[in-house]
């Protein structure tokens, strides 16, 4: 079986990257051949989705060339990830049988953040059309600038014409598929395939009784959307709850970084039992040690998170979350099981910092969310993943001549 993964990035800047990193390793562990296509050349300064693979860069070779060495190494499937063009994209769905795997809002929003943030911030539930424009500007859903709205307009409608090309739609939740039998697509061509996790190595810092700090950990792209102004807020409010020293690690970059690291500065001059770092972007080692060093992960996004999968990371490590409750999150964090939810209707520094004290009062309690974290976890072992994309894979291939080939892989997987 041969399969081009097609997708923005040949270097890992987010989560579509690690996950295609650890899809890779897993695929090319069950026998499949696998080679990269990217829209973008990969940078010195972050580790590479697949270094070892054949791969072709379109801003390096142009989409011509890139399409016709792709159509030269006769793939059976193509497995689209997040493009941008949406020309290339087309010409794809004709070069073999493709698959996408939606994981964001893709072609069902015009900002993708499916997020109306006036009067105040809320998900937005309107089905994607052009209704949209008339609220996108008194509902704030994006930028000021018309000429940026009716391209981002343009190309989103492009994307849910080219859902009818694809053979078959992949999602991470039940929230993001909803969104896509919203648009008319058929259930059955609609497959929620949970991310892989896999449990994190080290050990996770146990707590004994009395301690010295609590330690927490945001991790995210830092923009207006993932909240991190909303948890700095919280954390007066936290620390007077708890009594004990605040450990706060904020993970990424991005355009609010700044901001944050401003208000982040006059906290903790005001507390100074407060404590708040800033490391920048980590790598997926960095990230690990990060988590396992962690007593709590907060994940106070605003928008609606299609999945949030370093929720299931830390819980693999026995970390559990607070977070607001919205898009998938709730698919993986149940309240009082592995973490504590905060109301997003509307979301607050108040209802997020009573999620983390709820987290944290109590020593037994906590015991008890660590316990529940590893065991949610469980429901997203990589093997699960790819018995279920194996399974995907030979129901789109039945129809051509790779069909024999990815039964024969998927049987060998299944029997280990």
């Amino acid at each position: 079986m041969r399969i081009a993964i097609a997708a923005r990035n040949s270097s890992v800047v987010g989560g579509i990257e690690s996950y295609l990193r650890r899809l890779v390793a897993m695929l090319s562990g069950a026998g499949v051949e696998l080679a990269l296509l990217s829209e973008n050349s990969s940078s010195a300064d972050r580790e590479a989705v697949a270094p070892s693979l054949p791969s072709w860069c379109v801003r390096e070779l142009g989409a011509s060339r890139t399409l016709i060495a792709l159509k030269a190494w006769r793939p059976d499937l193509i497995f689209v990830h997040g493009l941008e063009d949406t020309n290339l994209e087309s010409q794809l769905t004709e070069l073999a049988p493709t698959i996408l795997f939606a994981h964001d809002y893709y072609g069902a929003c015009i900002s993708g953040a499916k997020t109306f943030r006036s009067p105040t911030v809320r998900p937005c539930d309107r089905r994607f059309g052009w209704q949209c424009l008339l609220h996108f500007y008194p509902r704030r859903c994006g930028g000021l600038d018309p000429c940026t709205m009716w391209r981002d307009y343009n190309r989103q409608t492009a994307r849910a014409r080219l859902l009818e090309k694809y053979s078959a739609i992949v999602t991470a939740s039940e929230h993001i598929r909803r969104e896509y039998l919203k648009l008319g697509v058929a259930p059955e061509r609609v497959n929620r395939i949970a991310y892989p996790v896999e449990r994190l190595i080290g050990e996770k810092r146990e707590r004994r009784g009395a301690c010295d700090a609590w330690r927490i950990l945001f991790a995210a792209r830092m923009t207006g959307l993932k909240g991190g102004d909303i948890l700095l807020k919280s954390l007066a409010r936290v620390g007077e709850a708890l009594a004990l020293p605040l450990e706060v690690t904020m993970a990424g970059d991005g355009p609010a970084r700044k901001g944050w690291e401003r208000e982040a500065t006059a906290l903790a001059a005001r507390n100074s039992k407060i404590a708040i770092n800033f490391p920048g972007w980590l790598d997926s080692a960095a990230l690990a040690r990060a988590i396992l060093e962690s007593d709590l992960l907060v994940m106070p996004s605003l928008w609606p998170e299609p999945f949030g999968m370093i929720g299931v990371e830390a819980a693999s490590a026995g970390v559990p979350a607070a977070a607001f409750d919205t898009g998938g999150i709730s698919e993986w964090l149940t309240d009082g099981v592995n973490g504590a939810l905060a109301s997003s209707d509307p979301p607050s520094a108040d209802g997020l910092a009573d999620a983390i004290i709820r987290c944290l009062r109590n020593c037994d309690t906590y015991a008890e969310l660590c316990r529940g974290a590893r065991e949610a976890a469980r429901r997203f072992e990589p093997e699960i993943h790819l018995e279920s994309l194996l399974a995907l894979f030979g129901r789109v291939a039945r129809a051509g001549g790779a069909a024999q080939h990815v039964e024969l892989v998927h049987r060998e997987f299944a029997a280990g």
